[in-house]
């Protein structure tokens, strides 16, 4: 707390522009993110050595099948050390984080990473099939997620913090900072967002230059180089995007079905499940010991051309697709980035390895399919196409194959949403009532009607009037976009600025908005969801949707535009967090038969601006929660209590009164003091 306030003195003295401290958090952000991945994977190296190369060489003499006591030892010590430092968590890995940008600010449970960094690297060092990817992402965005709430910044600049710092996980997970800004902006963020970019390409780039100063510039697969030779390879391509994409979509499906099979292991301890998962991990690692770890080794194996022959690489892609999730869904904590790649390399060598013997002419080099095939099984299970394209290039410093890579990318991409429409990510968050779309729970604003954020009172455009007094309307409104009346006043079209602009400068004169306005509209209704209206919009990237009567569609009631839903999100947020805070309070008093009230502390008041230590409060009396906005904190004797807090108080005997008037500003004081 007072290196929180020194550093908050300091800034108001310093007063700097937003721009300089976003961008100055931004590059410290970078910084400590290529630092904590390097530690990281530094772990990872220290936990193999010990796992395979000092338990494993003295339990050799005892017989080979005592390599599947590893990954059951490291699983024992990951369930202890997830047990007694972290406990449970609603949602694991990258999926939290996007939970927590979309509905929580940003703001992560920071002071968790360490243990579970540590866990991640003995997982993944004693050989559970799961990648260093999750966690480095983890690590990143819990960092910037910490920065932003230590510098007590708002909810959008944390969201683009949190950002940043996975921008700058995958960086240095895969020496890859292009591949890392995409991965921000299409799975952390859901959009490209123009006041996030450049933080994110900031912290991104940083991270990997510290990276390639601790680890070298050397890509993260040392490949030769391969070339589209022909165009009849097209077709080939075509096929192996065919394969991916229901490849991907039963790797997504066998996650969820094998933490649903732990998750109903109830007589098996949690901390216990781990160890069980291992053993699997082990049995098969008796006999394909290529299954252990992320399988980097075997996937530069298959890429320089001494890769195992085809039944082996079908044997490890079964076993990958069944251990993956075994491991996951046991509690091992980790990524799926890495077995995807491992399952797109075996698929692509072992299709390659067939089409070789199948058009010998056609001078086919299996390791091309090897690479095309782990960028196509990326994009499926992931479902962000430029960021498996870019992390493909990047990681292996190949141009060439980049026309076909991006062809058998977008066909398992499709082939994948077709047969799973959700991520690997979104649909454990679906499966929890959250769908995301660009960044935001759809869900949350299924309680709101268009009715309730729509602008009932619109400026509106007539058919007849001249294109260049229609331009100087939408400039005096601010407006890109106003709807268009014919003469009875119904709705005719709209009119943007993307319309105006279509037409010449020096003939402007000469059109009315009838004559340039869009009539092929996308229309709401008062009495639909906000969700339904947003995915409408999605569907057609337009800014605006006019709202109009269900029994006379042009009849204009209204006008919806993109900054209505946001407000209406917003709104939507705060009303969940209103229900839940007082459930909260339901909960206490049903549990305890204490009495709970809620108390708002008012400016002025003689809480506001202290922390809960310094405030003498009425005896037998806790805080038990309070909420800020959005945010439901449960607070400590360091919480700084602000004006329009709203505090939940647990007391044996009935508290308000005394703490009511704590809580009230002066002239309320004074009031109840009067006689």
């Amino acid at each position: 707390m007072r290196l929180r306030a020194a550093l908050a003195n300091w800034l108001d003295r310093l007063q700097p522009s937003e721009t300089w401290l976003l961008g100055g958090a931004a590059l410290l952000v970078g910084l400590l993110s290529g630092l904590g991945i390097w530690l990281f994977k530094s772990l990872i190296r220290l936990a193999h050595t010990l796992a395979f190369d000092r338990l494993g060489d003295s339990l050799a003499p005892l017989g080979s099948w005592t390599v599947l006591l590893i990954p059951v030892i490291g699983g024992l010590i990951v369930g202890l050390i997830l047990k007694l430092f972290v406990g449970v968590e609603r949602h694991h890995g990258v999926a939290g984080i996007m939970e927590a940008v979309a509905l929580a600010g940003g703001r992560l449970r920071y002071w968790r990473i360490p243990a579970k960094s540590v866990a991640a690297a003995v997982a993944i060092g004693a050989g559970a099939s799961v990648g260093p990817e999750d966690p480095s992402v983890q690590i990143g965005a819990n960092l910037g997620s910490a920065l932003g709430q230590f510098l007590r910044l708002s909810d959008e600049h944390v969201r683009s913090l949190v950002a940043a710092g996975a921008a700058g996980g995958v960086a240095a997970a895969f020496n890859a900072p292009i591949a890392g800004v995409f991965f921000a902006l299409e799975i952390i963020l859901g959009e490209i967002s123009g006041g996030a970019f450049s933080l994110v390409v900031m912290a991104s780039v940083l991270s990997a230059v510290v990276t390639q100063a601790l680890s070298g510039t050397q890509p993260a697969f040392r490949v030769p180089a391969y070339a589209f030779g022909s165009a009849w390879e097209l077709p080939l391509y075509v096929g192996l995007g065919l394969l991916a994409g229901p490849l991907s979509a039963l790797y997504v499906r066998a996650l969820y079905r094998a933490q649903d099979f732990f998750h109903h292991l109830r007589r098996v301890p949690h901390w216990l499940k781990p160890a069980l998962a291992g053993a699997a991990v082990g049995v098969v690692g008796i006999f394909l010991p290529d299954v252990f770890g992320e399988g980097y080794h075997t996937i530069e194996a298959i890429l320089g051309r001494v890769g195992p022959p085809v039944l082996i690489l079908l044997a490890l892609l079964a076993a990958k697709l069944v251990l993956t999730p075994v491991s996951i869904g046991g509690g091992f904590p980790g990524g799926v980035f890495a077995p995807s790649l491992f399952l797109g390399a075996v698929l692509g060598g072992a299709y390659g390895q067939l089409a070789e013997g199948m058009f010998p002419g056609l001078d086919i080099a299996p390791p091309a399919f090897a690479m095309v095939g782990m960028a196509a099984v990326l994009a499926g299970a992931v479902h962000a196409p430029l960021t498996a394209i870019l992390l493909l290039f990047e990681m292996t410093n190949d141009y060439r194959i980049i026309l076909p890579l991006m062809f058998a990318v977008v066909i398992s991409l499709l082939v994948s949403q077709r047969l799973q429409a959700d991520s690997v990510y979104t649909l454990g968050l679906a499966r929890k009532g959250i769908r995301l779309q660009r960044g935001r729970d759809v869900e949350v604003l299924e309680g709101l009607t268009v009715g309730e954020a729509m602008q009932p009172s619109v400026a509106v455009l007539g058919e007849a009037e001249a294109l260049l007094q229609a331009l100087a309307t939408l400039l005096r409104h601010r407006q890109h976009g106003l709807p268009v009346v014919d003469a009875a006043g119904q709705l005719a079209g709209v009119l943007t600025l993307q319309d105006i602009d279509a037409v010449p400068a020096a003939d402007r004169d000469q059109y009315t908005v009838g004559q340039v306005c869009t009539r092929d509209l996308l229309v709401a209704h008062p009495d639909e969801t906000i969700g339904a209206a947003l995915r409408r919009m999605g569907a057609r990237d337009v800014g605006r949707l006019p709202v109009v009567a269900r029994d006379n569609p042009r009849q204009l009631l209204g006008l919806l535009r993109s900054t209505d839903l946001v407000r209406a999100y917003d709104a939507a947020l705060a009303q969940r967090a209103t229900l839940r805070h007082r459930a909260h309070q339901v909960r206490l008093g049903a549990l305890s038969g204490a009495t709970v009230d809620e108390v708002v502390v008012q400016a002025g008041s003689a809480c506001a601006g202290k922390h809960v230590k310094e405030i003498t409060w009425p005896p037998d009396t806790v805080i038990s929660s309070l909420r800020r906005g959005r945010q439901v904190i449960v607070p400590d004797g360091g919480t700084l209590l602000r004006a329009g807090d709203v505090l939940v108080i647990v007391s044996e005997r009935a508290p308000s009164g005394a703490v009511r008037q704590l809580c009230a500003s002066p002239a309320e004081t004074d009031e109840a003091a009067a006689p």
